[in-house]
């Protein structure tokens, strides 16, 4: 059976997104951009899953279940006419935890905890924030997810989720994929082994 393909949205900018505050499992709320971002990104899906021959209506649609996430789901699929509310939520999808460090800065997470710190500038992957999970970990539950998935899928999730998406599907490295910018306001397509980026 041929893998299927992803449309990935990472949700749309917050608050502490602009101050460069680590979210994590935190409910921050989306701000008037990220907003503006979420209905872009379900125009551009529009798009491409008209090109790809879906019917919007008869996708999977399934989101993180941390607010930032949904509310980005529910102004997408608004802007594709289809009925907010009817998507389905996976908590394997939920952002990588950042334990003790959500709320900090890269600077404040440097003065909290320097060790630590330090450890996880030399392996980002494999080091986890205090309290916190390592990507190495998430790597396993998005690799879960990805194998329960059935058809074509609509996610809406998180940066650190799709960073460790590419790992799982082996489309990048651990180190590439740490320092990998995920886009808001844009659709990312896993198709065939590959990432495409579409703004």
């Amino acid at each position: 059976m041929p893998m299927p393909t992803i449309y990935y949205i990472r949700h749309g900018e917050t608050g502490w997104n602009a101050e460069g505050r680590f979210q994590g499992s935190k409910d921050i709320p989306l701000n008037d951009l990220g907003r503006t971002q979420a209905v872009a990104a379900g125009e551009i899906l529009g798009r491409l899953l008209a090109s790809d021959g879906h019917q919007a209506a008869a996708m999977p649609f399934v989101s993180s279940p941390l607010g930032r996430a949904r509310t980005t789901m529910e102004l997408a699929r608004g802007a594709l006419k289809l009925a907010p509310a009817d998507y389905s939520i996976d908590a394997r999808l939920r952002e990588i935890g950042y334990g003790h460090w959500e709320g900090l800065t890269l600077p404040q997470m440097q003065l909290n905890d320097a060790a630590t710190f330090a450890s996880r500038q030399v392996d980002k992957w494999s080091v986890a924030a205090p309290s916190g999970e390592s990507y190495a970990s998430v790597t396993l539950r998005m690799r879960d997810w990805f194998d329960s998935v059935r058809a074509d899928t609509v996610a809406v999730a998180h940066g650190g989720t799709m960073r460790a998406l590419m790992v799982a599907l082996g489309i990048a490295t651990p180190l590439e994929a740490a320092d990998t910018p995920i886009g808001q306001g844009v659709v990312y397509v896993f198709r065939d082994g590959g990432l495409t980026k579409y703004s």
